[in-house]
């Protein structure tokens, strides 16, 4: 059965009324129709659905922004006047893919097809796609959602949309469908890019209801698995086919004169918006954050120092790429010719011993996992092997503990300067103890630490970012032998403004400001700034400090002021500089110690920071996750997730059940977790009174982990809102 189609093209200010005449059976292959106008042609592709897609060629003078130094051989002049400095983010992978072309850029094992991108493949990648997208129609400053995990397409697509000009507004598919409707709109954006189609069908009832898609990128998989009803009438792009009419699109531009010329071109500038990041946000609704090509770029050549990277050191990759942290770690490592390798939270372990990482970038919560693991490996060894590890790790700690002492980074808030005398012999006990312990610790790493490094690579260094990273956990990998590097930053900071040295790594603190950016201390109540070692609300200025939050002028200037510092929440201080003793090299190092919208303020007014309670409950292996609260009470509580097996385990060793039980009644259980809870917290400032256990952990799933995995303790206390009530009575 033939049908007449009856279709009108509107393509800047030309309507051209078609008639095309067409069978409704499958076509075996794509069919283009030219009709006898000036550049109009449309595609049937084959299918269930009959779907035609239209070209214009005979337009109005198409706008084309461009990153500069990316696509300078695209450019009218041929790139004779463009330098060879950035200017916006995707200018690196031109010089990167001219230093380090056949290189491996990214592994990516686990998608399929799995993959693995030179840096001269990426750059091409990369151009196609971002041609592709202007085939398509997307313009300059126009909004793209990016709703996908992290992949070597996520990296494509995200740098290709920047290379368009236009904006991408970024999440990954863990988020709540009405959360990222909310992103989706409130961002204005104008078409999607998603992972893959059981994401999308995830998407699709809401969506199609609820937001206006002028168009759908699939990243992975097959376009026949979307939902039918959900796609009906709007045009669906695989991965393969934006790459292919990019790839056909580039070839026309770079060959033919005519196709130059209907086209107006523009260089993207430095301080145009290259993406909108929504906070993850451990409280209230997520803001869009305005992010500059110069913000990113700050951080892309500031970061050596931080991490001074080598061609082919291998990173380790298995954060969200949406995330501030991870995306501009990314970023940087790219332009020094290092491989990534993309992992998930299933194959991480697998994956430190197979490929052997230089780095690994994570957030705290990962290097927690690693050190029970590797807890847990000791503890449940022979009692002679349990006896001598435990014994060489306390050795290795206070040997540390020690070396930092008489090398000066042992961290103090005390604006005192030691005595030249009391300096001096404290350093001098500390390094002749040291010397007596140090065979013990050599002795420790031939026996015990090499088989931890073989086991977890690292061989360079653990960057640690994203939220608080536990002293216990940070001792115990200086004393195995591996460095881990603690680094501060917000979303609204792109992110970095602090981190850790390899050649100053103060433990406890999260380093120096990296190049170009100031901090100070300041008085929450009168705004004061405050001297080292005074303790108060941390701001910051630099290059990286965000434009703003989109369409939220209120939210701005609350955390922007008149003179560029950012108010980042959080409570510091700034370590005063001595001359002498065990802190003479850690002057002007940050200490984080909590945000301020955490404080638990007791019905007696003493305000209590509740992440010294809970970074010390949390190495006890019986406590997998824990909550302090106790706002406007009298005494603190604390929510508990139980480590169940090591309770039980726990149990039946101190003969509180049988030897053979499978489960602990709940009394039992809480109990037992209650004395753990005041044999741990027991040097804290404030003791914890009643505790709340509780069988389902917080989770990214349930609302209750932020997807960069930091518990929202407000969603935590309102969940369990009656049974805290409940605890107080």
């Amino acid at each position: 059965m033939a049908t007449l189609l009856s279709l009108t093209s509107s393509f800047d200010n030309y309507n051209y009324p078609l008639h095309c005449l067409f069978s409704r059976s499958k076509f075996p292959c794509p069919i283009t129709f030219s009709p006898k106008l000036p550049g109009i042609r449309f595609r049937f592709s084959p299918g269930s659905k009959s779907r035609v897609f239209c070209e214009s060629k005979t337009k109005e003078e198409q706008i084309r922004r461009c990153s500069p130094l990316l696509e300078e051989t695209s450019l009218p002049c041929n790139g004779a006047l463009v330098s060879d400095e950035w200017k916006v983010v995707p200018d690196i992978w031109r010089s990167s893919a001219e230093k380090f072309g056949d290189r491996v850029a990214v592994v990516d094992p686990y998608h399929d097809p799995p993959s693995t991108m030179t840096y001269k493949q990426l750059e091409q990648e990369i151009l196609d796609f971002s041609e592709g997208l202007r085939v398509i129609g997307v313009k300059p400053e126009e909004k793209i959602a990016l709703f996908a995990d992290n992949s070597c397409r996520w990296l494509v697509a995200d740098q290709g949309i920047m290379a368009t000009g236009a904006v991408n507004v970024v999440r990954g598919s863990r988020s709540a469908v009405e959360e990222l409707l909310h992103i989706y709109n409130h961002s204005e954006s104008v078409g999607l890019v998603v992972d893959n189609p059981d994401f999308f069908n995830n998407l699709a009832g809401t969506f199609c209801s609820k937001a206006t898609v002028r168009f759908i990128v699939l990243l992975w998989g097959d376009k026949s698995c979307l939902a039918g009803d959900a796609t009906q009438g709007l045009p669906v792009f695989s991965y393969k086919e934006i790459i292919e009419l990019g790839r056909e699109s580039r070839a026309a531009h770079i060959n033919s004169h005519d196709a130059r010329k209907g086209c107006k071109y523009e260089i993207i500038d430095s301080e145009d918006i290259a993406t909108i990041v929504y906070t993850s946000g451990t409280t209230g609704n997520p803001k869009g954050v305005m992010l500059t090509h110069k913000n990113l770029l700050h951080q892309i050549e500031n970061l050596w120092d931080v991490v001074p990277t080598k061609a082919g050191d291998r990173f380790l990759s298995m954060l969200p790429s949406w995330h501030a942290y991870e995306r501009a770690c990314e970023y940087f490592i790219f332009t020094g010719g290092a491989e990534q390798v993309y992992t998930t939270v299933r194959n991480l372990k697998d994956d430190l011993k197979n490929y052997q990482p230089q780095y690994l970038i994570s957030v705290p919560l990962v290097y927690e996992t690693l050190y029970r693991g590797i807890q847990k490996q000791i503890s449940t060894s022979s009692t002679i092997r349990k006896l001598i590890a435990l014994s060489f790790l306390r050795v290795s700690l206070a040997y540390m503990e020690l070396k930092r002492i008489y090398e000066g980074q042992y961290v103090t808030g005390n604006p005192k300067q030691p005595s030249y005398l009391v300096s001096m012999l404290d350093c001098l006990w500390a390094r002749i103890i040291a010397v007596i312990l140090w065979p013990l610790h050599v002795l420790a790493k031939k026996l015990v630490y090499e088989k931890i490094h073989s086991a977890i690579g690292i061989s360079k260094a653990g960057i640690s970012g994203g939220g608080s990273l536990p002293v216990h956990i940070d001792r115990f990998f200086e004393a195995i032998g591996v460095t881990v590097q603690n680094g501060y930053g917000l979303t609204e900071s792109s992110p970095v403004v602090a981190a850790r040295r390899r050649y100053c790594n103060v433990l406890g603190s999260v380093g120096h400001p990296i190049q170009h950016t100031e901090f100070e201390i300041v008085d929450s109540e009168t705004g004061e700034v405050l001297p080292p070692g005074s303790k108060g609300i941390v701001k910051v200025r630099g290059p990286q400090v965000m434009k703003g939050y989109y369409k939220n002028p209120l939210a701005t200037k609350q955390a922007l002021d008149d003179d560029g510092w950012l108010d980042t929440g959080d409570i510091g201080w700034i370590a005063p500089h001595h001359s002498a003793g065990r802190s003479r090299r850690c002057g002007g190092v940050i200490v984080i110690e909590g945000r301020a919208k955490d404080t638990i303020v007791l019905s007696s007014g003493e305000n209590v920071e509740p992440l010294e309670i809970e970074e010390a409950a949390m190495r006890s292996s019986l406590i997998q996750q824990i909550v302090v609260v106790g706002q406007d009470q009298r005494r603190l509580g604390a929510i508990i997730v139980p480590n169940k097996d090591e309770v039980l385990q726990a149990a039946q060793n101190s003969s509180i059940v049988d030897p053979d039980a499978v489960d602990l009644d709940r009394d039992k259980m809480t109990g037992l977790l209650y004395e753990e809870l005041s044999r741990w917290t027991s040097k804290c400032s404030f003791q914890v009174g009643p505790i709340l256990v509780v069988d389902e952990p917080f989770t990214i799933d349930s609302g209750l982990m932020t997807p960069t995995m930091k518990i929202r303790r407000d969603r935590v206390v309102a969940q369990y809102k009656e049974e805290i009530a409940n605890l107080y009575k």
